[in-house]
């Protein structure tokens, strides 16, 4: 018998329950300090994609499953969780590409208290994010924390985020989980799974793999950015898809994220914008298995590749949308990232609880969301294998928020140990890239016979030209 939390997972996403007899979790929560056990999730979620590609795997192959036993360590998958923190160029290896350690403060992205008491998270990371948050508060361009603590105090915590949410930007109450659960939103994202997998059009089976890595040949687009998205497609490569990361030239980015999350990429540069970027992105969609996109809900709509719409030119595509509140819902179109998700949920207000709410110190909700994505797409592809069929997956920061407060406020963070040095040193590899020699941990599952790897170095964001690598 394998771990029951991940056969569970695997029922509720809809895939082979039995695939979880080749999956073993090891060890427990607290490695972080957070009070939510988010590195026995991870490792669940992980420990049901290994499953999943080890399925794959034998199936395309013939092989038995026997010897294929999957593992994922809690510690390990904990320190996922803050893998952009344990990356490093070894000295004198550095080029002109590498990003600059970052050491500017963000007062625009910080948990304020507001005038009735409650608290808000503000989210003005970027240039039009801040821009507009400032305008609500009524603020000059780059205010220091201490104007910013007076201004939110002459607002009602409620009145505040509906604010910024009509102007466009981010920023979100923090709320208890039970709150959560009964406002509209988090009502409807509760009756979500984990990860949705959703037959959306027909198709001929299509055979998973190219009997060499369990995602060999399978083609993934990807237009995402900031740690979910790109992690869910970095999780297929480890697996031996080929991964196109497709981003916009006029969209900010996070280079220590993108160095990060970018392993066994190829990476390009397309403007929607432009029509003959659209006619190129179409033209790639076209012979794609697999479509993520973390634009707001509608957004890709609009331009043409919304879900039903890309099963029209491409019948057995794998859709997956990845955003903050969910893919339904009343704030199924505000953006968000992983504070506003913890604010949201009830995990910032547990976290510090007695006190004011703060962040669990990891960006749990972001790479675990990535990692039941990953799971989600697996599963899409392995029942079109067996149905046929085009497929969207839907995931969001929230759906996995609910997960960890579900989980309970379980742990004693004051005991976790945190990172150990000897285990990140044991648990990284060394890849030369473009940016330098790059010391980064490496995927968190291990497999007997099929250990994921990645195949690709990571590298700047529009290093490629936007095409499909040679089949071999």
């Amino acid at each position: 018998m394998g771990d029951e939390r991940v056969a569970s997972l695997l029922a509720e996403v809809g895939g082979p329950v039995d695939a979880a007899d080749s999956a073993t979790i090891v060890g427990s929560d607290p490695v972080l300090a957070c009070r939510f056990p988010v590195g026995e999730a991870a490792a669940t979620a992980l420990a049901a994609t290994g499953s999943m590609a080890a399925r794959l795997w034998s199936e395309r192959t013939g092989a038995g499953t026997d010897e294929q036993k999957v593992s994922a360590d809690v510690a390990r998958a904990a320190m996922s969780l803050v893998s952009f923190a344990f990356q490093r160029i070894e000295p004198g290896t550095e080029t002109a590409a590498a990003p600059e350690a970052r050491t500017d403060v963000r007062p625009l992205v910080a948990l304020y208290q507001c005038g009735d008491g409650r608290w808000v998270h503000l989210h003005g990371a970027f240039p039009r994010l801040a821009e507009r948050t400032v305008r609500v508060l009524g603020l000059p361009d780059d205010p220091d924390r201490e104007t910013i603590v007076k201004a939110v105090a002459q607002w009602d915590a409620p009145a505040l985020e509906d604010a910024l949410a009509e102007i466009g930007t981010c920023g979100a109450l923090v709320r208890t989980n039970e709150e959560w659960q009964a406002h509209p939103q988090g009502h409807a994202v509760g009756a979500m799974a984990r990860v949705e997998v959703e037959r959306i059009g027909d198709g001929d089976p299509v055979p998973v793999g190219d009997g060499r890595r369990s995602l060999g040949g399978v083609r993934v687009l990807d237009l995402t950015r900031v740690l979910a998205g790109p992690t869910h497609a970095r999780t297929l490569a480890e697996h031996g898809a080929d991964v196109l990361l497709v981003n916009s030239p006029a969209l900010p980015n996070v280079p220590a994220f993108v160095m990060d999350t970018s392993h066994g990429k190829l990476s390009a540069f397309v403007d929607l914008d432009d029509p003959d970027g659209a006619r190129t992105l179409r033209d790639l969609a076209a012979s794609a298995d697999v479509f993520c996109q973390g634009y707001r809900s509608g957004a890709l709509d609009r331009r043409g590749f919304g879900p039903s719409q890309l099963a029209e030119i491409r019948p057995g595509i794998v859709y997956v949308t990845i955003n903050c509140y969910g893919d339904t819902g009343p704030w199924r179109e505000r953006p968000g990232w992983e504070q506003l998700a913890q604010s949201v949920t009830g995990l910032a207000a547990a976290q510090g609880s007695p006190g004011p709410p703060t962040l669990m110190p990891a960006a749990a909700c972001d790479y675990t969301t990535g990692y039941l994505a990953a799971l989600g797409t697996m599963v899409a592809l392995w029942r079109r294998s067996h149905e046929g069929g085009s497929w969207h997956v839907r995931a969001s920061l929230c759906q996995t928020g609910n997960w960890f407060a579900g989980l309970g406020a379980v742990c004693d963070a004051a005991a976790a140990p945190g990172p150990n040095g000897a285990d990140i040193e044991r648990w990284s590899v060394t890849t030369d890239t473009p940016f330098g020699r790059l010391r980064h941990l490496g995927p968190v599952a291990e497999m007997v016979g099929l250990q994921p790897r990645w195949d690709r170095p990571t590298v700047p964001l529009g290093t490629h030209p936007p095409t499909w690598p040679a089949v071999t």
